[in-house]
């Protein structure tokens, strides 16, 4: 049978990033009403969604629900009777479930009804992915036709693994290829992004569309930044990055195939700009997300506390921050002047509990099973950990998460206090190294992120950057006291937990074969502390948690 639909000339795709929520079925459903009604208006033939966004992505064990997956299928059917009106079809991403198991599947939508439901193909189950432990991996696909266009449409990792799945809809006669993505952000990953679409649109020779979720969702942040390449290999348009937003293409038949009228190219941010715009989106949307009117922190007068206040008061406002000094006899004079300073540039709650009382009703309380040993380490957490449960307890009492502000090189090695200093809902800077945590908060106070809620100018005290970090424990103390210095101790830390590097390699970059060996025994001796730790926002390529997943019990060491 001949197919008699006409082949258009023009399609106008309109691209939408826009914030899902885990879970939200009924007000993604909204989200993508909202975004098919602004895309009626520009004029637009189709709109395409991101991966899974009826059930936002990733949505985990909530797919072993029948309820849940019904729910979801009820938002498509929902959806397609939308289309009856004549507007713009729509793909959209939803989980089924299908005969053999369920899948990660995309659903088009035109004249009322359900036209096309397909299946991912390649489901990733590396780093932060799990695909495989809750979905069945889909046939190989084929083109779909709307209005008379033949659309390729692979889901995510179908390009970026090797199954050949965007030649293989070339070759059955796919004329333009779109791909829903769910692809989260680390440092550097839009030129990724655009490296692997290249090479899909070489072997295919089709022009593609990337479409990206735009959200934080737990540990991850999905950062927008969607954009086409021709076939030809010219960018065709870039959509901005942590904003969410629409875009309606125009693209045009011509004897060569199809071609995307040029369209805005968005700068896409680079180096701690990036880093801290993902910090921020995945705080507010953890917070808001999550039901917290507001959030607490420890303000000690050190830079990781200083820039955790920065990055909420940036996403929530000055007026859902509250910021507590928490002093002992250690703390120094400068603390409290760096602490009230960087508060008051902030414009956040700033109040002053001290913890002597309760520190010394403690160690009266363990004198007699203390009597006969040596003050150390354990009166030295007692400090951090009655500063912890005072925190908590204005959180119990105010509804106030609590911010917990340790960074990545800390929690490498264990140079945090259980149920002290880690207590805490959600750490924004977990992530970063220490010397990632210094230039961030270089970067903030020269910069204002685009839709910060925070001041201008400076507004984390040059002192707090330039003086040498002590956990004030006990006098005169300084981290360097108990850990090689920080640009040191980092890029060892960044060989053994991005690198996987062995110690003779991280060695040979001039590193100190016993300072190397100390790390390394620190790392793994700390993997019981992380699996306690609150969740973080995910910048570097290996997380704690999601990517990196080494036992607790473990006598390896490289030796």
């Amino acid at each position: 049978m001949t197919d008699m639909t006409p082949r258009p000339d023009t399609l106008r795709i309109a691209v939408a990033q826009f914030n899902p929520a885990v879970g939200d079925v009924s007000g993604n459903l909204a989200k993508v009403r909202e975004a098919r009604a602004d895309a009626a208006r520009q004029g637009a033939d189709l709109l395409l969604m991101t991966e899974l966004f009826l059930s936002g992505y990733p949505p985990e064990d909530l797919v072993l629900k029948p309820a849940f997956l019904a729910a979801c299928l009820s938002a498509v059917e929902q959806l397609a009777a939308d289309t009856a009106d004549g507007g713009p079809g729509i793909v959209v991403g939803f989980p089924r479930q299908g005969k053999e198991g369920r899948h990660n599947a995309i659903a088009v939508l035109d004249d009322g009804r359900i036209i096309a439901v397909q299946d991912k193909v390649d489901l990733p189950n590396y780093g932060e992915f799990d695909e495989k432990r809750v979905f069945t991996a889909g046939p190989m696909p084929g083109p779909i036709n709307f209005r008379g266009v033949r659309l390729g449409i692979p889901i995510c990792e179908d390009i970026w693994g090797d199954l050949g799945v965007s030649e293989t809809l070339a070759e059955s006669g796919a004329e333009i290829l779109m791909v829903p993505n769910g692809s989260p952000y680390y440092r550097g990953k839009v030129d990724i992004r655009h490296q692997v679409v290249l090479k899909q649109v070489i072997e295919s020779g089709l022009p593609m569309i990337y479409a990206n979720q735009l959200c934080g969702q737990d540990e991850l942040v999905f950062d927008g930044a969607s954009f086409a390449f021709n076939a030809d290999k010219t960018l065709a348009f870039q959509m901005s990055q942590f904003e969410e937003t629409l875009y309606v293409s125009t693209w045009r038949r011509r004897a060569d195939g199809w071609r995307c009228e040029e369209g805005p190219v968005s700068q896409i941010p680079t180096g701690e700009e990036a880093d801290y715009r993902a910090c921020m989106l995945g705080f507010r949307d953890y917070v808001n997300k999550n039901g917290f009117r507001s959030v607490i922190l420890g303000l000690s007068g050190g830079i990781d506390s200083a820039l955790c206040a920065a990055i909420a008061v940036d996403a929530l406002g000055e007026e859902r921050v509250r910021t507590v000094m928490l002093p002992y006899h250690y703390t120094s004079e400068e603390s409290f002047s760096d602490a009230a300073a960087c508060a008051k540039a902030l414009g956040c709650d700033y109040d002053i509990v001290p913890i002597a009382e309760p520190v010394e009703g403690f160690l009266a309380a363990l004198s007699e099973t203390f009597e006969g040993t040596e003050s150390g380490v354990t009166e030295e957490n007692l400090q951090s950990r009655t500063r912890g449960t005072i925190l908590m307890a204005i959180s119990n009492k105010f509804g106030s998460m609590v911010v917990t502000t340790g960074n990545k090189s800390e929690m490498s090695v264990g140079y945090a206090t259980l149920y002290g200093d880690m207590n805490g809902g959600f750490n924004p800077i977990k992530d970063l190294y220490k010397m990632q945590v210094y230039g961030l908060s270089a970067w903030r106070n020269a910069h204002v992120p685009p839709g910060a809620l925070g001041p201008s100018g400076e507004v984390i005290p040059a002192n707090i950057i330039s003086k040498a970090p002590s956990a004030e424990l006990r006098p005169n103390q300084t981290d360097q006291d108990s850990l090689p210095p920080y640009p040191v101790l980092d890029d060892i830390l960044e060989c053994l937990v991005e690198g996987e590097m062995s110690v003779d390699d991280i060695v040979a970059r001039g590193h100190d074969i016993a300072t190397v060996h100390r790390i390394e025994h620190l790392l793994y001796l700390a993997e019981y502390k992380r699996r306690q730790s609150a969740p973080g926002v995910k910048i570097t390529k290996k997380n704690f948690g999601r990517d990196r997943r080494y036992p607790i019990t473990n006598r390896y060491r490289d030796r």
